[in-house]
Order: structure tokens, then C-alpha cells, then sequence
């Protein structure tokens, strides 16, 4: 089976599905689900990040609401919020049977670290697609730094040598010239809100949404708008 990532880089949902805040990847999420079969498909969102200030109900919800706005017609939420829930075999078995996982944004190492090794990260690793938007983005790639703590930690590497900077029109380009130094011989990868980026076939990449997607590699920088197809190599210093 092929499998599908989406990154987006933050400000995912609304508080209501019609709010004016948040909620503008229509485009990214609307391919996202194409790609998983259409509106019938299962959708499973998985507030995990969401958890450590106990906002994992609402933003899950909002999720639901969101993806439901669309046009989905099978989209609910499993609540992973720790360990003992990540290897909760019943849990497993819904996300295993999904077809869309998408991961949430919030506490990027709590995400990376109850998600590793567990059987809820073992049965996505099944699901057609799966989506990561802001700490979700990041914990996807091989490496990820924690703001919080400002370290580099070791993510759940779909993406190798890579490092993905969220919210990048906002505040994440701040981390570029600090992180290009850390990782010299990594790609980052700068998502702007409401922007996705989805791997095809040929490890070719498209940005859908309304911001731009800047990639930094050996020195260089490419900046890539919504519909831009292209490639970066996963090779340390390629």
C-alpha cells in the first residue's frame, strides 16, 4: 500500500466549523481525503499533543467538526493522551482500521515520546494517509526541536534527515538560522499556516493552501507556493 504524508504548518481548525480563525486547509485536507478514499473513508484524529494542558477533548472535537464540514462522513477522535492509552490494543485496533490518522498540534515532544514504539504508532503506520499539522508535522520527521525545552530530539523519522519549522510565516522562521547550524546537514522545511505539503510518487512533493512552503538545504533556501511540485533529497549533505 501507498502511503500518503501530509504536513501542515499550524492553525488547523476553527473553534466552529464555520469560524474565520484556523480551519483554512480546505485544500491539503480535502486531497488528504481524496487520497484516503473519499468521503466515506475513515478519518481517526488523534489529539495526543493536545493533552498536557487538558485540551484534548475540544481540540478533538473541533477535528471532528472540521473534517465533518467537508464532507467526511466516518471521522472520530481516539484518545491517546499517554502512554497506557498509546498501547491500549483496543485503541490500536480502531486506528489500525482507519484509513486517515491525523495528528494534532500542542506539546511536540509530549506527542513524540508517548506516540514512539507504541502499538497506536504502530497500527498508523497501516492508514493510507497520514496527516501531522504543526507538532503533529514535526514529530513526523527524523528530527524535531522542542521550543519548550530548546533542545533537538529524535522524532518518529518517516522523513528522514529532515526538520519541519511550523507556524513558519509566524514564529517559526525565528528557529532557521539556530536549527541550520544544530543540523547542518539537514533539510528544514518551513510551513507557513494554513499550508500543507503532500508526498507522490518520486518522493515529489505538492503545497496546497494559502502560504508557501521554504525548504533550507546546504546554505540554500527555495520557497515554494500552492500548487509548486518539488523534490528534496533525504541524504545528509545531498
Amino acid at each position: 500500500m501507498t502511503r500518503h504524508l501530509l504536513l501542515e504548518g499550524g492553525a488547523e481548525f476553527p473553534e466552529k466549523a464555520s469560524g474565520q480563525r484556523g480551519g483554512r486547509m480546505s485544500a491539503p485536507d480535502l486531497r488528504a481525503i481524496e487520497l484516503a478514499g473519499g468521503f466515506d473513508a475513515r478519518i481517526c484524529i488523534l489529539p495526543t499533543a493536545a493533552a498536557p494542558d487538558n485540551n484534548h477533548k475540544r481540540a478533538g472535537n473541533n477535528g471532528v467538526r472540521w473534517f465533518q464540514s467537508l464532507g467526511a462522513k466516518n471521522v472520530f477522535t481516539a484518545d491517546v493522551i499517554d502512554k497506557a492509552s498509546a498501547n491500549d490494543s483496543a485503541l490500536a485496533d480502531l486506528i489500525r482500521n482507519s484509513r486517515l490518522i491525523y495528528l494534532l498540534g500542542g506539546f511536540p515532544r509530549y506527542l513524540g515520546e508517548t506516540l514512539a514504539n507504541s502499538l497506536c504508532w504502530q497500527a498508523a503506520l497501516n492508514c493510507a494517509v497520514i496527516t501531522g499539522s504543526s507538532a503533529g508535522a514535526m514529530v513526523l520527521c527524523e528530527h524535531y526541536y522542542d521550543p519548550y525545552e530548546k533542545k533537538i530530539l529524535r522524532g518518529l523519522n518517516l522523513i528522514p534527515n529532515a526538520c519541519v519549522l511550523p507556524h513558519h510565516n509566524n514564529f517559526g522562521k525565528a528557529w532557521a538560522n539556530q536549527l541550520m547550524q544544530l543540523l547542518p546537514n539537514i533539510t528544514l522545511i518551513g510551513i507557513d499556516e494554513r499550508t500543507g505539503m503532500i508526498n507522490d510518487a518520486n518522493d515529489t512533493w505538492q503545497v496546497y493552501g494559502a502560504g508557501k512552503v521554504t525548504v533550507y538545504k546546504n546554505n540554500q533556501i527555495e520557497i515554494h507556493a500552492q500548487k509548486d511540485v518539488f523534490k528534496f533529497t533525504n541524504k545528509p549533505g545531498g
